[in-house]
């Protein structure tokens, strides 16, 4: 009689609910986190994606104009992309009083696409193109930027740069909006104005 080895259990992982929204509702799903953040918590921006493709690159964007609105904590952004390389060597991991919002793109239904898809609780990267990544982060966005279909790798790399940058903005202005505490003053109201 041979020995047979017992599978090793793979701990189930959580599967967390996530809501499509548009840009009014990444403010409204923000709103617990500008509270904590008036109690004292410091936010981080984990903006997950490449330059390298025009759908992944909505993270990137995002992390950028965040740091222009003057986020300082931000780890991702055009010039310094955090991409799925990136993540394994940087090793992200939570810091006491600090809130992480991870944010990235993915693909979703048809009519999803332009919306994001927010959620409290982790993000893990890659998931949709078969990647085994750490999650990250307390609460996360991802931008739909196309439709899910066989191919994602070929899809990201052909959606539409104009929806992409359009998003990004469109994300950028709605989180800024929802954390920006009022004790940080209108003057950066007039600089956010300027940009748009």
């Amino acid at each position: 009689m041979g020995l047979r080895r017992r599978r090793q259990q793979v701990k189930p992982v959580e599967k967390k609910v996530s809501v499509t929204v548009d840009a009014q509702g990444i403010q409204t799903f923000l709103s617990g986190v500008a509270a904590k953040r008036q109690q004292g918590a410091s936010i981080r921006f984990v903006c997950i994606g490449t330059d390298q493709s025009t759908g992944d690159a909505f993270g990137p964007l995002v992390g950028s104009m965040l740091k222009e609105y003057g986020w300082a904590d931000v780890i991702g952004t055009l010039d310094r992309p955090l991409d799925a390389k990136q993540i394994a060597v940087q090793q992200i991991s939570p810091r006491e009083g600090t809130i992480t919002i991870t944010i990235d793109a993915c693909l979703g239904k048809a009519d999803s696409v332009g919306k994001y898809a927010v959620s409290e609780g982790p993000l893990r990267p890659g998931e949709g193109v078969g990647l085994k990544l750490d999650p990250i982060g307390d609460y996360a966005i991802a931008g739909v930027v196309n439709e899910l279909g066989p191919k994602p790798y070929r899809t990201l790399q052909a959606t539409s740069l104009y929806l992409v940058m359009e998003m990004a903005r469109e994300a950028a202005g709605a989180i800024d909006r929802a954390l920006r505490c009022q004790a940080d003053g209108d003057s950066l109201a007039n600089h956010k104005e300027e940009l748009r």
